[in-house]
């Protein structure tokens, strides 16, 4: 079944009460059907349409803005290589050629095996430790051939399994507000005055 399974309906009503409008969840019920299944399914995209009150294309044109999201079954580990200006000065351009010829796939495959994914990907906001990668999300920086070789070597032999998670998990601890510490959302159609005439002056 790729819709939202019954716990993540739970946690889906808790992340929409969040919100003063149901739609303002629908990153966040993204993430959460991206973590269940390792990407985002068709049939989760239309259960999460019907859970905010939107269309599926609706829900699928937002997806599809955010290169996080993932629309087809992809490794347990997704491996980025970055191909912006500052990480190519440095290097990347050979390091994808390196990781592809390590892993045997070209970019945008997959290991026969299920296990690696590699893409090359733009900017990921880390210009001063070029060239950079990321593995599930989780930054490596000033990666070389044999760094790469050596990140290879502890992912497949599970040393960093508590570093980093399978792909589709956002964060190992989730976000959890109790009733009386929430924030208390109010509807955007609730006209609100500025806080400094509410004392009347």
């Amino acid at each position: 079944m790729s819709r939202l399974n019954e716990r993540n309906v739970a946690l889906a009503g808790e992340i929409i009460g969040r919100y003063p409008r149901p739609r303002s969840a629908l990153i966040p019920l993204l993430h959460l059907a991206q973590e269940q299944h390792g990407y985002i399914t068709n049939e989760a995209m239309v259960h999460v349409a019907e859970l905010v009150g939107a269309t599926p294309a609706e829900v699928y044109g937002t997806a599809t803005f955010y290169e996080m999201f993932k629309f087809d079954e992809v490794g347990h580990y997704c491996i980025n290589v970055c191909n912006s200006i500052s990480c190519h000065l440095l290097g990347s351009g050979d390091l994808l050629e390196h990781a592809e010829h390590r892993l045997g796939i070209k970019a945008g495959s997959t290991t026969a095996d299920g296990r690696f994914t590699l893409e090359a990907v733009e900017c990921m906001a880390a210009c001063t430790d070029a060239p950079a990668v990321q593995v599930n999300y989780r930054y490596r920086y000033e990666v070389t051939p044999d760094v790469f070789d050596q990140l290879i070597l502890d992912l497949t032999s599970g040393s960093l399994d508590g570093e980093i998670p399978q792909h589709g998990t956002l964060a190992r601890v989730r976000q959890h507000i109790p009733a009386d510490l929430a924030a208390g959302n109010v509807s955007p159609d609730v006209p609100v005055g500025p806080a400094w005439m509410a004392d009347g002056r």
